[in-house]
């Protein structure tokens, strides 16, 4: 079993989660697993997530108010899930239909 596609993600601050949608090997194109992943057990599998993305070239937005955005490495994020459902087996989600 290994996570192919991450089809979605939501990073919720206030609860410090990862909420991701996801396909395996295992998956058909109809099919996607859920699930809700502390941004903790991340960080202790010796993933950071969590990238800043500064965008200088982006004129349009003036009126923002914080320039500095998170963004999530999607990257890191394959290879956390693929580690993270390694070793722990039994908490890989049932694929739900998409």
């Amino acid at each position: 079993m290994e996570v192919t596609e991450i089809v979605s993600y939501f990073l919720n601050d206030d609860a410090n989660t990862l909420e991701v949608s996801f396909r395996t090997t295992l998956d058909s194109e109809d099919e996607v697993r859920n699930d809700t992943i502390s941004l903790k057990e991340a960080k202790d599998f010796g993933y950071d997530l969590l990238t800043e993305s500064f965008d200088f070239f982006d004129d349009d937005d003036e009126f923002e108010e914080d320039d500095n955005m998170i963004d999530i490495d999607e990257d890191e994020l394959m290879g956390f899930l693929n580690e993270y459902y390694t070793i722990n087996s039994k908490r890989l989600p049932k694929a739900d239909f998409f």
